[in-house]
């Protein structure tokens, strides 16, 4: 019989990310953000390929990308009010990790198994973060696979792109519950 850890399964069946906008400062700091880390580290990772780092953003860094994403969607032509909404969310964060997705060679991990552990190392630093009392939330948008912004901003590989800009800061103020899926709908039981 599996010892239940009924706290865990709560903070599971209860959790909500915080809208990015809603998160100020402070955020984390160094020693924090570091125990985050290791705590969404912990996935599934066929291989042991680790096909994901993580780039930390704060300070000076998050106006100097904001600056850069207006620059790039200008030039891509990007709406003008969706492009201020994104770049003012990067100028605004207290702090973000940009979770990269580093595909690595191999004959028997497809490079789809390492791309959903990219994606469960972002859901895994929002749950840290939410457990450990901050606000978080995972977006993504157009830099997370513009090779100007990744190249410019970021000094990302050829190969790597960001699987999700995680926002990390203190929350002012607790959103509504939204509707949930109905999983009962979703779920097929295959007995034979």
């Amino acid at each position: 019989m599996p010892e239940p850890r009924p706290e865990v399964l709560d903070f599971l069946l209860t959790r909500r990310s915080r809208p990015a906008k809603t998160l100020a400062p402070p955020a984390p700091d160094r020693a924090e953000v570091a125990l985050l880390l290791t705590a969404a580290a912990r996935v599934p990772d066929h291989g042991k390929l680790e096909p994901w780092r993580f780039v930390v953003l704060s300070g000076g860094a998050l106006p100097r990308l904001a600056a850069l994403i207006r620059e790039l969607g200008a030039a891509r032509g990007e709406a003008p009010d969706a492009l201020e909404k994104l770049a003012g969310g990067f100028a605004r964060a207290p702090l973000i990790v940009a979770v990269v997705a580093v595909p690595k060679p191999s004959p028997t991990i497809p490079e789809i198994e390492q791309t959903l552990s990219a994606g469960a190392v972002c859901l895994g630093l929002v749950n840290a973060a939410l457990a450990a009392g901050w606000g978080a939330n995972w977006l993504s948008g157009w830099p997370a696979l513009d090779r100007g912004f990744l190249d410019r901003g970021l000094g990302l590989g050829p190969a790597e792109w960001v699987a999700g800009f995680v926002h990390i800061g203190t929350e002012t103020r607790v959103p509504p519950e939204r509707p949930r899926p109905d999983v009962s709908g979703l779920t097929d039981w295959v007995t034979a």
